[in-house]
Parts: structure tokens; sequence; C-alpha cells
């Protein structure tokens, strides 16, 4: 009789069970909804100050609040992420509709570089392999337009109620999280400001560098150098590589079709001016706003893109800061008793 097992655990295991095959369930399900999920959280980091102030000192109901917050966030980023992407779109449908417009320039760069350098890397095979990877890619981001935008409707509808219920949203965390109030609350905190360090941060890292970037085409003769300046800001948020996967082969074709000084000054002005926006003010400002280390925003990004997409900038980091601040946590909650036990022993 000793060892049976309790009727009273049996039934335990047996309701989390059943809780975990649920949850399962309902996560298979509910993936796709994800993105608009991690939009919502986002967002309301980033709002919920200016919420805080609209209702509790200017006593505005909760709702019109909500409403006046999600459209000055359509008007101030969504609006002009919009337009960007529709301009991206409209100058790339092209070369996607004639891929030999860039196997083109791709076998000028490779006749140059085996000429000069006798670098055989951008050769026929390599081509083959970027249109067999690369332009149905491109395509499928092209064709999920409708996709986007049902996500951002399902973000602004999870983030109303996010706003709205507010305060009961983190008292319900801060009661479920089992730990000490000042380790939830430490949790909390770092939370938001990795969140408010990834959103914020990145996209002024990325603006800057697209900037920097058409400043450099425009002054170096570069054909259609908005686009190439937008798309160096897109690049940017690529880990390792960057921005350096537009400006190098845009020196590289204006070196390939004779135009030395322009291609080495792009070179140049890539290295010394693009790359040096992206090595100290990404650093500085997430550093200052919760004091990342570059380590984690690298291995961060990498992992979260992997795992959520474009959103995986800003979760990624995350990710990392958690796992690191809950060990910390860990130790804070156990160790000193674990030490305690030990002494007894």
């Amino acid at each position: 009789m000793a060892n049976q097992i309790h009727p009273t655990q049996i039934r335990q295991v047996l309701f989390l069970m059943v809780l975990a095959l649920l949850l399962w369930v309902i996560g298979q399900q509910m993936y796709f909804l994800l993105g608009a999920f991690l939009g919502a959280v986002t967002f309301y980091v980033l709002l919920r100050n200016y919420m805080y102030y609209l209702v509790k000192r200017l006593a505005w109901r909760k709702s019109a609040a909500a409403f006046v917050l999600i459209f000055a966030s359509i008007v101030a980023i969504v609006g002009p992420t919009i337009w960007l992407v529709s301009l991206t779109i409209t100058k790339i449908t092209p070369f996607l509709a004639q891929p030999h417009l860039v196997n083109q320039s791709l076998e000028i760069i490779h006749v140059y570089l085996m000429s000069h350098f006798q670098i055989d890397i951008v050769n026929p095979n390599t081509i083959s392999k970027i249109n067999a990877q690369m332009i149905p890619i491109l395509q499928q981001a092209l064709g999920s337009t409708l996709s986007s935008i049902g996500n951002l409707l399902m973000m602004y509808f999870i983030l109303y109620f996010l706003l709205t219920q507010s305060d009961e949203v983190e008292n319900w965390l801060l009661q479920q999280i089992p730990l000490k109030k000042e380790n939830t609350k430490e949790v909390i905190r770092a939370c938001r400001n990795m969140v408010y360090s990834n959103a914020v941060g990145i996209p002024i890292v990325a603006m800057i560098q697209g900037v920097t970037g058409l400043i450099g085409y425009w002054i170096f003769g570069v054909y259609d150098f908005v686009l190439l300046g937008v798309l160096t800001a897109v690049c940017s948020m690529i880990p390792i590589v960057g921005a350096m996967v537009v400006y190098i082969p845009i020196a590289m074709y204006k070196l390939a079709t004779g135009y030395t000084w322009e291609g080495i000054a792009i070179l140049s002005w890539g290295f010394l001016l693009i790359g040096s926006v992206d090595n100290i003010a990404r650093f500085l400002i997430q550093k200052r706003i919760a004091n990342v280390h570059p380590l984690i925003t690298i291995f961060g990004v990498i992992i979260g893109i992997n795992m959520f997409g474009v959103l995986g900038i800003i979760y990624g980091p995350l990710l990392i800061s958690v796992f690191v601040l809950l060990v910390k946590i860990y130790i804070d909650e156990f160790g000193a008793g674990k030490q305690v036990a030990q002494k007894m022993d």
C-alpha cells in the first residue's frame, strides 16, 4: 500500500496532460496569428505610457484613447511602411517578371571579377541557384499582401483590447507568474525595455543607414538611388552581412562597367559610413535603452528571424535576454534555499 500512487496525484497528472494537449491543439490552430499577437504586444509596449497619460491624467475614456493611439500609430508607422513596401514592390516586379535582367548584371560582375582577380564567386551555377531560391521567395513575399493585411487588422484588434484592459492584463501577469513580486516586476520591466529597445532602436538605425546609403548613391550617380536607399535600410536588419548585400554589388557593377572611381567611392562610402552607422549607432541605442550586449543582439536576431520572421528582429534578442534574466532570478529564488539546506546537512 505504501508504494501506491495517491489518487489525487493521478487526477492531477491526468488534468495536466489534458491541459497540455488542449494547449498544443490551440497553438497548432492559432499559430498563423502569432505575428499579429507579437505585433500587438510590441505596439502595446510602445503606447502603454501614452495610454496611461490620456486615461489617468486627461480623464479620457479608454476606448477613445485606444482609437486615437491606434490611428496615430497607423499614420506615423504603418502608413510610411506600407508606402515603402509598395514603392519597393513597384520597382522590383519588373525584375521578377524578367529575371534575365538580373542575370545580365551578375554576368557582367562575374566577368570583371574573373578577369581582374580570378575570383569565381558569381559563376553561372551561383546565378542559377540565386534564381532558384531567391526569386520564388520574393514572389511569395509579394503575393502575401492579402495575408499581411489580415494580420495587420488582427494585430490592431488585439491591441485595442490590450490597451483598454491594460490594468487587468498586467495584474493577471503579476498574479500568475510564480516568482517573488520583485522578481516578477523585474521580468516585466526587462521584457518591456528589450521590446522598446528593438522596436525603436532597430528602425532608427535602419533609417539612418538607408538615408546614408541614399545620399552616397545619389552623389556617385547610381540609378534609382531612392529604391536602393530603401533596400539598404531593409537589408541593414539582416544579421552580420547587413547593408553590404546592397552596396557591394552596386560597387562591383560600377567597377565592371568601367566606372572605376565611382565603384571605389561607393565601396569606401559603404564600409566607412554605412558600416559605421550599423556598428556604432545600433549598439549605442540598444545599450542606452536596455543595456543589451552586442552578442545578444546578433545571435538573438539570427534565432528570432528563423522562429518569427521579420518580428524576430525584436523577439529574438528578447528570448535570449529573458533566458539570462531567468537564470539570475532562479539563483535568487532558489540559490539561497539550497545553501541553507546544504548547511543543515
